[in-house]
């Protein structure tokens, strides 16, 4: 193992980080991950079709899945689930009110209580749904196309990205569920 830190967090806690060559190999994930996430998708579009490659919220993704893998905040219905709500509660809240500021407060509010009640909670698809209402013209003349790309698009490249770097570096995505071991028989009493 490698050298540890601590910090204080509050001034009450301590945080213990782990070895910090899984740090690196998190680090080295995320840049894989995005590479390849934005060279396909640029491959697959073309830059002169004028849409966007990447979309912020995807760095966030990045950090859940090469960094956090274990979470579940980071298994993959997670990340499509949540993406994909966030996006189409997004480009509805906009199309529908059209004032940005109520639009994001609503957008949110709703891609978080969706992701919730589906099991698909992904932090950084506030993100997208703040995307959605306040990506400007690039975003919005895509309408409900947004939700396919780069939302789509990039989600399932991010996720294949994660799945096959965790996995070849030692990191098993997703993780399996352990099996709940039963409960031990109760032995019967001898009253008599």
């Amino acid at each position: 193992m490698g050298p540890k830190t601590r910090i204080k967090v509050w001034g009450k806690s301590k945080i213990n980080y782990r070895d910090y060559r899984i740090h690196i190999r998190a680090s080295i994930g995320a840049l894989v991950g995005i590479l390849i996430t934005g060279y396909v998708t640029e491959a697959a579009l073309g830059m002169s079709m004028g849409l966007p490659l990447l979309i912020a919220p995807m760095g966030a993704s990045a950090v859940l899945l090469f960094a956090a893998s274990h979470s579940p905040l980071a298994q993959p219905w997670s990340i499509l689930g949540g993406n994909t709500i966030a996006a189409l509660v997004g480009v509805f809240t906009y199309m529908w009110l059209k004032d940005p500021i109520a639009a994001s407060g609503v957008a949110l509010a709703a891609s978080i209580a969706l992701m919730s009640l589906l099991g698909c909670l992904h932090p950084p698809s506030g993100a997208v749904a703040l995307t959605a209402v306040l990506g400007g013209s690039a975003v919005h003349d895509l309408g409900y196309l947004f939700v396919l790309w780069p939302v789509g698009v990039n989600s399932v490249l991010l996720l294949l990205c994660a799945f096959i770097f965790n996995n070849l570096t030692g990191l098993r995505y997703p993780p399996r569920k352990e099996p709940v071991a039963a409960p031990a028989p109760v032995p019967a009493s001898n009253k008599s």
